[in-house]
């Protein structure tokens, strides 16, 4: 239909519990840029991003669309940050958890979730260095073509 525009729809925040590991998963979650920065940097990473610059670090919490939070009490130990149009791409910029949280599901939950979020749209990402060996283990096909500038 011409001229029509999709709009992508009301973020609301839900809630989901793992009761065996108690992390709390929530969509949306009200973040703090000092909240975003502690878990870039207890996560491997922040070695990627430019923590000290407050004003990027700003930038990039303000203008992504979808986050999903992983929690343990009120204690983010996890973040899936992304861009989404709701409908075709959802492209994931930042997969982060605790280091001391690694390796307990946490950052497959959290895709999983954005994948819940955002059903209509394919996931995306540029794997971190360190996480190159991560993703095919959780399912994730790697593909060529991807460019940067």
């Amino acid at each position: 239909m011409q001229g029509h525009v999709n709009k992508p729809p009301k973020f609301e925040i839900e809630t989901f519990f793992n009761p065996i590991m108690a992390i709390e998963y929530r969509i949306n979650p009200s973040l703090s840029l000092t909240d975003f920065i502690n878990i870039l940097d207890k996560s491997t990473l922040g070695e990627r991003r430019p923590l000290h610059d407050l004003n990027a670090m700003q930038l990039m919490l303000d203008h992504a669309n979808a986050y999903i939070g992983a929690y343990d009490g009120e204690r983010l130990v996890g973040i899936a940050r992304a861009m989404t149009d709701f409908s075709y791409t959802t492209y994931l910029a930042d997969l982060a958890v605790d280091e001391s949280y690694q390796h307990q599901g946490i950052g497959k939950a959290l895709i999983d979730h954005m994948k819940a979020h955002t059903p209509n749209a394919k996931i995306i990402l540029v794997a971190a260095p360190k996480a190159m060996d991560y993703y095919p283990k959780i399912g994730m096909v790697e593909r060529r073509g991807c460019y940067t500038s």
